[in-house]
């Protein structure tokens, strides 16, 4: 498949910038990528460090793009989606859009009916290469732009394509905002470990390289995650003590609830932003 023309915009950004430093480390040709941003000096350091080409200039940059990716903040998109809006609606290219919460119709409305969208919901893991990125296509969407999109999430970590909308909001529940479900209990076991007399930088040194092996193990292993916590409960042991009290002070009824919430909240985000 013959590299798309992309262009980013709010390219220099940090979950931007991650899919685009993947994509290159990945052997994407640098000169096919254009990343735009307002900031001049910020998007001359990123041009420099990544080898793509930059500009501060929306409308020149897409002119002849294959694909559009969007980048910036949910409270700006309309904005700048109608500030585009006349190029993406003659030329029809494919939009990729990384922002949060706001639903295909929004966008159909700003940039016009006919032109192919794929929302796309990353993680803040694909800064380091290990991220998850739930995608969904619209209307018009080709099995060709479906691969660019596979090839974007991939550079980063792995790709979830979902049959519906709503499950976007589902793939927030669990990926987009559940990198800071783990730092809550891994910040939870480092205070614990400090009140029981460990110092706190030991304590953080041994909470996260556990995390790092525990998640390392799964992914590794051909069994699932509850056998391997059985694998590490020995009958009547400190392990199964530890998990026993997990479980009766409620904790697979709480994480059940804080998804339920997250995934609710999703969706009341797409509500407010649809307008």
């Amino acid at each position: 498949m013959t590299a798309s023309k992309m262009v980013f915009i709010g390219g220099a950004g940090n979950m931007a910038g991650a899919v685009i430093g993947g994509l290159v480390s990945s052997g994407y040709p640098a000169d096919n990528i254009v990343a735009t941003g307002r900031n001049e000096q910020k998007l001359k350091d990123f041009v420099a460090r990544t080898g793509v080409r930059g500009s501060t200039d929306n409308h020149t940059a897409i002119r002849n793009a294959d694909v559009i990716v969007l980048s910036v903040k949910p409270q700006v998109m309309k904005e700048l989606c109608e500030s585009i809006a006349a190029e993406v609606s003659a030329r029809k290219p494919l939009v990729i859009t990384l922002a949060a919460g706001i639903p295909l119709a929004a966008y159909q409305r700003w940039l016009g009916a006919g032109v192919p969208i794929i929302r796309a919901m990353p993680n803040t893991p694909a800064l380091v290469g290990t991220g998850v990125t739930g995608l969904y296509a619209g209307d018009g969407v080709t099995s060709e732009h479906k691969s660019v999109a596979t090839q974007m999430a991939d550079a980063v970590g792995i790709a979830l394509w979902v049959e519906e909308e709503s499950g976007i909001d589902q793939v927030i529940a669990v990926s987009g905002s559940g990198p800071a479900y783990y730092f809550q209990f891994m910040e939870s076991m480092i205070d614990a470990a400090e009140k029981a007399g460990m110092k706190r930088a030991d304590a953080e040194r041994l909470t996260l390289q556990t995390a790092l092996g525990a998640a390392k193990l799964a992914v590794a292993s051909d069994v699932d995650v509850a056998q391997l916590k059985r694998n590490v409960m020995s009958p009547n042991g400190t392990t199964e003590r530890a998990v026993k009290r997990f479980q009766e002070g409620g904790l697979p009824q709480l994480v059940e609830q804080a998804m339920s919430d997250c995934a609710a909240r999703a969706a009341e985000m797409a509500k407010e932003l649809d307008n």
